[in-house]
């Protein structure tokens, strides 16, 4: 799929049409994805396991980081909220869905560690609450206090994700242990080059791809919350779909939880308030104020998984269940219709 990287190139500047730059920008995306993902496993082999846990937090949804904040400096700031949404959406329902149900097929019961379930799908309930304590403020338009609520309280989620960082890497490693060594292919000056680069190639795809948003979405009928919630996590996810379902098929569930919902909780306690203080920074009004019904679907939904998942196994039925769970999210997005999205 990399020969898509000049052709997205190549549609950009031979103006081949807004759909077109967003179709090839967003298939192009997919491999680079995954050679990040490649490049950053190689840099964090070279250190040791808390240096390595650091790397992999702060590259491990780089992709997601890179297209939010292009479109963040775009002024799309109801694609990055709905980006930032859907990355969570897809992580612990359809990811993590998959895992329990492809996974499932093969194994009557697989087992993980509950503890490490437990305290990720807390995090996401307490970012949930960051998610409604700015929403009744933005329905009485009191701008001024939502941003700085918004900005509040991602800083209050940032230093919960350093101390969650510190309980795996410090006080309860042992419950985070590798299930395998795996040894460096790479050098670490050759791992660094090829992340800079990898990086640098995803930032200006990434800029192509937001810049043609309002004409895909105006020619394709689609609303920007659908494009941001849906379309935009596939970038992303793709690859770590993949990577989880083939471990969980190989009965490796610690390692296929970790990615999907280790993920889900990274995009919304790390990702999420980097971005909004990005805005601060940018001078771009990024709040928390999501629309009621998108913050209702997301409390739901991480109450399904919560329930899916503290119990410390999984089958195919409750797999069954959160892929279900996501299609009618995605159902519902379908129809959803937003202020901003025709904007």
């Amino acid at each position: 799929m990399l020969v898509l990287v000049p052709l997205a190139v190549a549609s950009h500047f031979l103006g081949w049409g807004d759909t077109a730059v967003f179709v090839l920008n967003f298939l192009a995306m997919m491999p680079l994805a995954s050679l990040l993902g490649e490049f950053t496993e190689e840099v964090a082999m070279h250190t040791n396991q808390t240096i390595g846990g650091l790397i992999n937090a702060t590259f491990g949804n780089a992709v997601e980081v890179v297209v939010a904040l292009q479109a963040l400096h775009a002024g799309q700031i109801r694609v990055v909220q709905a980006s930032l949404m859907g990355s969570v959406f897809s992580n612990m329902l359809l990811v993590l869905g998959c895992c329990f149900f492809f996974g499932g097929l093969r194994y009557k019961e697989q087992r993980f560690n509950s503890t490490s379930a437990v305290a990720n799908m807390s995090l996401l309930l307490l970012s949930s609450l960051a998610l409604v304590l700015p929403t009744p403020l933005a329905q009485s338009h009191e701008d001024g206090n939502v941003l700085l609520i918004s900005r509040f309280a991602g800083i209050c989620l940032l230093f919960m994700y350093v101390q969650l960082m510190f309980f795996q890497l410090k006080t309860h490693s042992h419950l985070y242990g590798d299930e395998d060594e795996v040894r460096s292919e790479l050098s670490m000056p050759g791992a660094c080059i090829g992340l800079l680069t990898v990086t640098l190639a995803v930032a200006y795809l990434s800029e192509l791809l937001v810049d043609s948003i309002d004409g895909f979405t105006e020619q394709a009928h689609l609303s920007k919350t659908f494009v941001g919630l849906i379309l935009l996590p596939i970038i992303g996810n793709a690859v770590e779909h993949v990577t989880a379902v083939t471990v969980a098929m190989k009965d490796k569930m610690e390692l296929a939880m970790g990615v999907a919902v280790g993920s889900a909780t990274q995009i919304s306690m790390l990702v999420t308030p980097i971005v909004v203080l990005a805005g601060w920074a940018m001078g771009q009004d990024m709040t928390l104020a999501f629309p009621v019904e998108e913050v209702v679907l997301y409390f739901l939904s991480v109450i399904i998984v919560t329930t899916a998942a503290t119990a410390g196994s999984s089958n195919w039925l409750l797999g069954s269940l959160l892929v279900t769970t996501y299609v009618l999210v995605s159902l519902a997005f379908w129809y959803e219709k937003v202020d901003g999205d025709d904007a």
